[in-house]
């Protein structure tokens, strides 16, 4: 049977979760389209890593190479190389992450193969692929049909489809590793951490995000001590970061981070389109805004008309109160 290949992505042990998104899309895809779907896992010592992924593929390609412990371009595009001519899969999906943005342009140009990037949708019609990329920063959702092939590859943008649990108890195959040298184009140096109270606001389960409605620098520690009761983080729109008001890497949006945190409560957030398709699915999303025509109502799940300022003491009391005063 014609397989379907989807690259898992992980770092320091943990498989991420843009691996567990396209393995959801790409079972659909592959019972559509009778293809058989194929996790490939890279890196050293990481079995344990291809019995999660064997619970949502028929199988799992492994990889094991010392090599291959820490992420470079060049050895997995060195590694899928061998694997894609071997086994032809008729279709391979990556990360749209800063791996599969280093890997896949390379990988594709060594193969020939038509490449499609940070698509939020991809599907078969007439044995030909069509993949939806969104343009003039999110305002158009465009489908493009690539040219026939008889191999393609795609990558996928983080939080575009849902994650579903899966048991299909797949077969782990363990492949030789076809490198035989040492990569010397290039290597891995180290890994650099979020610097100390650095934030990685994708892997946050409760978010508090801030837009104009702030209005002022000074009003942020209110709201980030509701972040704090929550046990979350703050997060913001592109204004708060153009006054030079939170880091860029707390910005939400096209052109700062997709996240889907299992809470999102936007706080004087118009809701510009832009910002949206950074949160959207997010699975619970609640919205104080003063204007009852925000457009942050139109995909919030509960709304609270009203000042943010009158909202969040009493909402951050409450979330004490609950927890017995504790902080």
């Amino acid at each position: 049977m014609v397989e379907m290949f989807v690259l898992a992505e992980h770092r320091r042990g943990e498989i991420r979760d843009i691996t567990f998104e396209m393995l959801t899309k790409g079972k659909e895809l592959a019972e559509k389209a009778n293809m058989e779907l194929a996790a490939v896992l890279l890196g050293r010592e990481v079995k344990e890593q291809a019995k999660i992924l064997s619970e949502y593929a028929k199988k799992v390609l492994l990889v094991e190479d010392e090599k291959l412990e820490n992420f470079n371009s060049e050895a997995y595009r060195m590694v899928l190389s061998h694997l894609i001519k071997e086994r032809n899969p008729r279709l391979t999906l990556i990360g749209h992450t800063s791996f599969g943005m280093d890997l896949a342009p390379s990988l594709a140009a060594s193969l020939d193969m038509p490449l499609a990037t940070d698509c939020i949708d991809i599907t078969f019609e007439n044995n030909t692929l069509i993949v939806t990329r969104q343009m003039y920063g999110g305002k158009v959702n465009v489908k493009a049909k690539l040219r026939q092939a008889k191999s393609y590859l795609v990558t996928v943008r983080q939080a575009a489809f849902q994650a579903e649990e899966s048991s299909m108890k797949g077969e782990i195959i363990e492949v030789p590793s076809p490198l035989s040298e040492e990569i010397i184009t290039k290597r891995f140096v180290e890994y650099v951490p979020p610097p100390p109270g650095g934030v990685d606001i994708t892997a946050a389960e409760v978010l508090v995000g801030i837009g104009r409605g702030i209005k002022d620098e000074s009003n942020i520690p209110l709201v980030e001590d509701l972040a704090k009761a929550l046990g979350g983080v703050l997060a913001c729109s592109r204004p708060i970061v153009d006054k030079g008001w939170l880091p860029n890497d707390r910005q939400v949006g096209t052109s700062g981070k997709t996240v889907k945190p299992k809470l999102y409560i936007a706080l004087g957030i118009s809701g510009a389109f832009q910002h949206v398709l950074g949160m959207k699915n997010s699975d619970l999303i609640i919205a104080v805004n003063k204007d009852p025509k925000a457009p942050i109502f139109s995909v919030a799940d509960y709304g609270v008309v009203d000042d943010l300022f009158k909202i969040v003491p009493q909402l951050k009391d409450k979330i004490y109160e609950l927890k017995g005063g504790k902080t």
